[in-house]
């Protein structure tokens, strides 16, 4: 009698089973998150990614790379982002990430849908110092937090890399970059980058240390390069080119909204750089108390050149910010509308000419004659010599 009851028992146990395992409704299938197969699902990713060189890769939803892990893209990789949802790529505090593309085999982030703002680009947030208070932020798109005591900090290498249709428009005060850099430090290796077609900035630069150098931003429709919250890379070789859709400016350079006076004090210094307007914009938005040290700056197509806002910033001119060897096209005549401090209103902008020279050296309204859209400098003033076009190959 007993075995038979073992056997009605176990039996019953077997018809459970089976009538729980066939009602779907409570299986709860387990979300996808990293690297399975060539698709890079988001989410957080507590493991170390590898995309192996020369192949293509979709990626889909919100990377979240977590401290103490590494993304490694290989020469060649093309990542594809799926437009039909929201996807970016995100390296936080303590991680890193390290894409080396070649001139001949660069590494590019495009997207499934080739229009601008199609998807979120690529964020990297570390442990520099940043000046709004306390010290730390939180990201504009993932609400990482950014920020710390380290200058020194090292977020891994970027080379070869272009980024295409970026700026995905999270709500009407959110907007991704091509690329963001959130209180990164001086140990991260930045070169040759392209942001192309980007519905927003090209590359914005919130507070750290950073260097970067080679930079291409090519019809991004907001504002070109942008910087805040105490920004203070030392930089070679920019180019910026603007095209019917851009609404911004080459530069749009803040210290800090709010504290326009604090400290660490935005002031990057950037050598050798060529901004191209698209005949309705202007060259540079200086703001907010920010300080810079720009030379061999080469602008031309714009309706007008380097404006300084607020006396928060005017009061640096010719210390903390200065512009030296600077060519303007002669396009423009109105010295109000070269260089020109400015104040605006609800109503109306007023500017004040400022002599090129008050800003440094050798600053001088000139002939432009590039041999193409950006290729070619006049007196050692532009990012791209004639016999040296370092955007070759691997640029659209």
């Amino acid at each position: 009698m007993k075995t038979v009851k073992n056997l009605l028992i176990i039996a019953l146990s077997v018809l459970m089973f089976g009538a729980c395992t066939s009602n779907s409704d409570s299986v709860v299938p387990q979300e996808k998150v990293g690297l399975i197969g060539n698709i890079l699902y988001g989410g957080d990713i507590n493991e170390d990614i590898i995309l192996k060189e020369g192949q293509t890769y979709t990626l889909t939803k919100g990377v979240h790379l977590k401290s103490g892990h590494t993304f490694t893209i290989e020469a060649g990789v093309t990542l594809v982002a799926n437009a039909d949802v929201l996807s970016y790529i995100l390296i936080e505090k303590g991680a890193s990430i390290h894409a080396v593309g070649t001139k001949s085999a660069p590494i590019v982030m495009t997207s499934s849908r080739e229009i601008p703002g199609a998807w979120g680009g690529l964020m990297i947030c570390g442990n520099a110092t940043i000046n709004v208070d306390g010290g730390s932020g939180i990201s504009e798109v993932g609400n990482a937090p950014y920020g710390g005591n380290n200058d020194n900090d090292n977020s891994g290498v970027l080379k070869y890399i272009r980024l295409e249709y970026t700026g995905y428009a999270f709500d009407e005060e959110h907007e991704s970059n091509g690329v963001a850099f959130y209180g990164v430090g001086s140990g991260t290796q930045v070169d040759y980058i392209q942001v192309y077609k980007g519905s927003d900035d090209g590359f914005e630069f919130f507070g750290g240390t950073v260097s970067a150098n080679y930079l291409v931003s090519t019809a991004s429709q907001d504002d070109s390069f942008d910087w805040t919250e105490g920004w203070r890379g030392q930089c070679n070789y920019w180019v910026a080119v603007q095209n019917g859709d851009s609404k911004g400016t080459g530069f749009e350079s803040d210290n800090l909204s709010g504290n326009t006076d604090a400290t660490p004090r935005s002031q990057p210094v950037i050598s050798n750089i060529t901004l191209i307007g698209n005949g309705t914009s202007q060259a540079m938005n200086l703001r907010r108390g920010t300080g810079a040290i720009l030379s061999n700056l080469l602008m031309t197509n714009f309706t007008s050149g380097v404006g300084v806002e607020q006396s928060s910033t005017g009061k640096l001119i010719g210390t903390e910010l200065t512009i030296s060897n600077s060519i303007l096209t002669n396009a423009i005549t109105d010295a109000n509308k070269q260089y020109f401090t400015y104040v605006k209103t609800t109503e109306s902008t007023e500017r004040t000419a400022v002599e090129g020279s008050n800003f440094g050296t050798g600053v001088g309204v000139g002939e432009i004659a590039l041999t193409n859209t950006y290729v070619g400098t006049i007196n050692g003033a532009g990012a791209v010599a004639t016999d040296n076009d370092w955007t070759e190959g691997w640029t659209k």
